[in-house]
């Protein structure tokens, strides 16, 4: 197995590999005892440090004596009072914005501020009554001051971290009458890069032609992807007024406007367009308690599409409700759904096949996984280093891993140690406890009962694929044919086409002209009908993206 020069030598010295095993002429066995932990252990806390920070580059930061130090772009930042990620990227806004900027604006009255200067306000008196102890690590409820202040604070750095920061993109965000539009867009930019996406940003500058907010190409596909992005404008919300702001509480008054605007724009590559409704909507969301307007876009754009879509045109639509400014004490939610404009096979309502539902999503997976990213733009990292909060934050002990030699205290049948190897470990919430099963040197076998703390249970709830040091499918009832087909795919993963086509012995037509991933879907479709079951499934009706963010800030 390869070893990367970098990488931590399997051996256990602690030394880098080129450092040890790595070095030229030294002895590298073909199998060490602990290599396949290893890296079976470095593959869960990867995923764990990607469910916190995302695709995009991994966070690069040290602790040296008594300082934190952080790298963005071809800057380093340090302090000695961070004790969590957010430290960082609060005071990094305010650094980024200028001292002059901040101080000139506290000094208007609040109700004539900047509306960032206006969220800072609102969170520093915020802010003491949920840290009890200065200093500490906290969790405070992300309401909708906290999202909207916190949003662009960790918007900025992800574009200085994996693209850059344009000074002209800080200018507008300082300028009252450009902050929306700008603020809008790195919400978005944030989405691309959270899901793995490179960006291109255009030049602005160049006069010559009509530009878009930004290029993303995809790491699934490596197609590029035409971005453009527009919200409603409101007066009185965002530096709008009612110069440049509707009065209008209606969802819908500029959408089709501004979908016009967008399609009017040259676009060199596919499309996606995002479209903002800037709208009140529940404080309870959910897929069987969706806004009112979602039945009035639907109508609306079945009607544009049957009747103003210029013909030949089309392009990836999300229509999103970005409104927690709206709603400063209320819990921040976010509301999206996707939606193909002259793409009739894409998050369609109806009913299919289940081999056709699953080549849809193959086919659409880059808008698929942007959606997924749109889910995350109300989550932060808390630690710098991916580590689980429990850990890096609250002082708990790491949880068990499977595969590792541990020594259990007084878990015998008499009280006595039990040293043995982790072979696997169960969380079983409804106890707060972790079953853990251990062999030992002598044949035989334990099964070990761990309390767990509410932190490590809310740790296990976030990433559970890969708590216990193995990357795993995460254990999931199977109550409809759709979880009868995802599993069945799982299990079948690893099959070859030729495999496939022997197992179905010509019963499929076309079948060699099909691939891997289409013969497994027709295959495992093909069991679920025979076990009696259903073979189609429903469509997305409106989105499975409409969220409630029942989340917290560390």
């Amino acid at each position: 197995m390869k070893v990367s020069r970098n990488a931590q030598c399997p051996c256990g010295s602690g030394k880098k590999f080129k450092h040890c095993h790595g070095l030229t002429g030294a002895h590298y066995p073909s199998d060490f005892p602990d290599i396949a932990r290893f890296w079976k252990h470095s593959a869960a806390h990867e995923r764990i440090r990607q469910a916190q920070q995302g695709l995009g580059k991994p966070i690069i930061s040290l602790r040296w004596q008594d300082r934190q130090f952080v790298a963005v772009g071809s800057t380093l930042y340090c302090s000695k009072t961070w004790k969590t990620f957010t430290d960082f990227f609060s005071d990094y806004l305010l650094t980024k914005v200028g001292s002059e900027w901040v101080n000139a604006g506290i000094a208007k009255p609040l109700p004539e501020r900047h509306p960032l200067l206006q969220w800072h306000d609102a969170w520093c008196y915020l802010r003491p009554g949920y840290v009890p102890q200065p200093g500490q690590p906290a969790k405070i409820p992300v309401t909708g001051i906290v999202a909207s202040y916190f949003s662009v604070a960790y918007r900025l750095y992800l574009l200085e971290h994996n693209v850059e920061l344009q000074a002209r993109l800080l200018r507008r965000l300082k300028n009252p009458g450009n902050f929306q539009g700008a603020y809008y867009e790195i919400q978005l930019a944030s989405a691309f890069l959270l899901a793995g996406f490179t960006l291109s940003l255009e030049d602005e500058t160049n006069p010559s032609r009509r530009h878009c907010e930004f290029k993303a190409i995809s790491p699934l596909t490596g197609k590029r992807y035409w971005v453009e992005a527009k919200m409603r404008a409101v007066a009185g919300e965002l530096g709008r007024t009612t110069a440049d702001g509707t009065s209008s509480s209606n969802p819908l008054s500029s959408f089709i406007k501004q979908l016009n605007a967008a399609l009017a724009k040259p676009a060199d590559c596919e499309r996606m367009i995002f479209l903002d409704l800037n709208a009140e909507m529940p404080a309870d969301i959910s897929q069987e308690n969706l806004p009112a307007f979602v039945e009035a876009i639907k109508k609306r754009l079945a009607k544009y599409e049957k009747e103003e879509l210029p013909k030949g045109e089309k392009a990836y639509l999300f229509v999103t409700n970005l409104n927690f400014h709206k709603n400063p004490e209320r819990l921040a939610q976010v509301f999206a759904w996707p939606v193909g404009l002259g793409i009739l096979d894409f998050n369609r309502a109806g009913l299919y096949r289940l081999s056709d539902r699953y080549m849809q999503q193959r086919k659409h997976a880059d808008a698929l996984r942007v959606a997924e990213g749109l889910t995350k733009i109300l989550t932060w990292p808390a630690t710098f280093d991916g580590a689980l909060p429990s850990v890096g934050l609250g002082g708990e002990p790491p949880p068990i891993q499977i595969g590792e030699t541990c020594n259990f205290e007084g878990a015998g049948p008499n009280g006595e140690d039990i040293l043995g190897t982790v072979a696997s470990a169960i969380m079983v919430k409804a106890e707060r406890s972790v079953f853990v099963a251990v062999n030992c040197a002598d044949g035989k076998s334990h099964l070990v009962k761990l309390p767990v703390s509410d932190a490590q249970l809310a740790d296990y709830r976030a990433h559970s694929d890969a708590y216990f040091g193995v990357v795993v499918r995460p254990p999931k009832g199977i109550k409809t044919p759709q979880d009868l087909f995802e599993f069945l795919l799982h299990a079948h993963a690893k099959m070859t086409r030729d495999e496939l086509l022997a197992r179905m012995q010509g019963q499929v037509p076309d079948a060699e002209a099909m691939d891997a991933d289409q013969l497994r879907a027709i295959y495992c479709e093909a069991m679920v009908k025979s076990w009696g079951l259903f073979e189609v499934v429903n469509g997305v009706t409106t989105s499975q993206l409409a969220r409630d963010a029942r989340c917290e800030l560390t």
